[in-house]
């Protein structure tokens, strides 16, 4: 028997997730079965797709179950093996519990080489974030020298990676984010041509218009709501949009209408794509190449946000909702 901490879905929240939608236990796993193992979290991802999986509607993954542990991406450590494949001290990322200990057929699980970079990385700009922007701005946007690229949630996990991949590729890339520290960080360090304050900015529009006098040849959208309709009125014939989210819409009660006037699809000639990377995984090592390569020459800089203490992921998921991290959330567990 192992003694475990976990955190469970204590009830499905009813718009703003609230501190009493967890709950903090202490459990006692079991002794492994044949081909399980024994994993000690070291580092645990918060992500917006979390949210949609706190209610019971419809989406591209199962929802989280009431009273069980909730679920994220993660590194861990091997402390216990009944399974061939893994040893006791691999370290290894995959899907984990919001736990100190996870219980772990092996199924989804990737070894990683500890001395190759900071573990963390494996959650951001070396993991599914990062391929995210990765697939969503080369394969969707596919950003040429000249054009304008915008990038909401500019200085986020995903955000602030797309925006560099648009720049590599000579585009001029501005952005948006909640604060004037993330802009301006974007703007020096990421190398945007320039990122407005949402949180600030009452006309997205007209700040649009000063931003892109040209129009808008694609978008990375991670926001959505009144951000996503006033780019929508501002793409360019041929644009195109890589829809990987709209976290500002994740805890509306009443589903927000369309940009208007969807006509415009037609008479542009307009991209729209939805994608979820899970789709995507036979790609992972064109990214890792690509993208390894861009960190080792320097030409990518990234910024991360680690909570310590697993009591903490509650309050910093919520944070996360808010806007509050700067760069990829991470809980430091282990």
């Amino acid at each position: 028997m192992t003694d475990a901490v976990q955190i469970v879905l204590a009830k499905r929240p009813a718009g703003d997730v609230t501190a009493d939608c967890f709950r903090e236990e202490k459990v006692s796993l079991p002794a492994l079965a044949d081909g399980e193992l024994l994993i000690r979290t070291r580092y645990l991802s918060l992500d917006p797709y979390m949210r949609p999986r706190m209610t019971e509607l419809r989406s591209y993954v199962p929802p989280f179950e009431l009273d069980k542990p909730l679920t994220g991406g993660a590194v861990g450590e091997v402390v216990e093996s009944r399974n061939p494949r893994y040893a006791k001290g691999d370290v290894v990322t995959g899907l984990l519990n919001w736990a100190s200990h996870t219980r772990h057929d092996g199924k989804g699980l990737r070894k990683l080489d500890p001395a190759a970079a900071p573990l963390s990385a494996h959650l951001g700009v070396l993991g599914m974030p990062s391929f995210t922007a990765w697939y969503g701005m080369t394969k969707i946007c596919q950003p040429k020298a000249g054009e304008t690229v915008f990038v909401s949630a500019a200085t986020g996990a995903v955000g602030q990676v797309a925006g560099q991949l648009a720049r590599l590729a000579g585009a001029r890339v501005v952005g948006c984010a909640g604060g004037e520290d993330k802009c301006a960080w974007a703007v020096r360090e990421a190398g945007y041509d320039a990122c407005f304050n949402h949180k600030t900015e009452t006309d997205v529009g007209a700040v649009l218009d000063k931003l892109c006098p040209q129009g808008i040849d694609a978008d990375f959208e991670n926001v959505g709501g009144k951000i996503f309709h006033a780019v929508f009125e501002r793409l360019n014939n041929f644009g195109r949009v890589a829809f990987c989210g709209a976290i500002s819409e994740y805890q509306d009660q009443v589903p927000m209408a369309g940009p208007p006037k969807m006509f415009t699809i037609v008479q542009r000639r307009l991209n729209l794509q939805g994608f979820i990377i899970s789709d995507h995984v036979g790609l992972m090592g064109d990214f890792v190449r690509e993208v390894g390569g861009y960190l080792k020459d320097g030409k990518l800089k990234t910024r991360e946000t680690v909570v310590d203490g697993l009591s903490k992921a509650p309050e910093a998921f919520m944070g996360l909702l808010r806007g509050d991290n700067f760069g990829k959330l991470v809980v430091k567990v282990g």
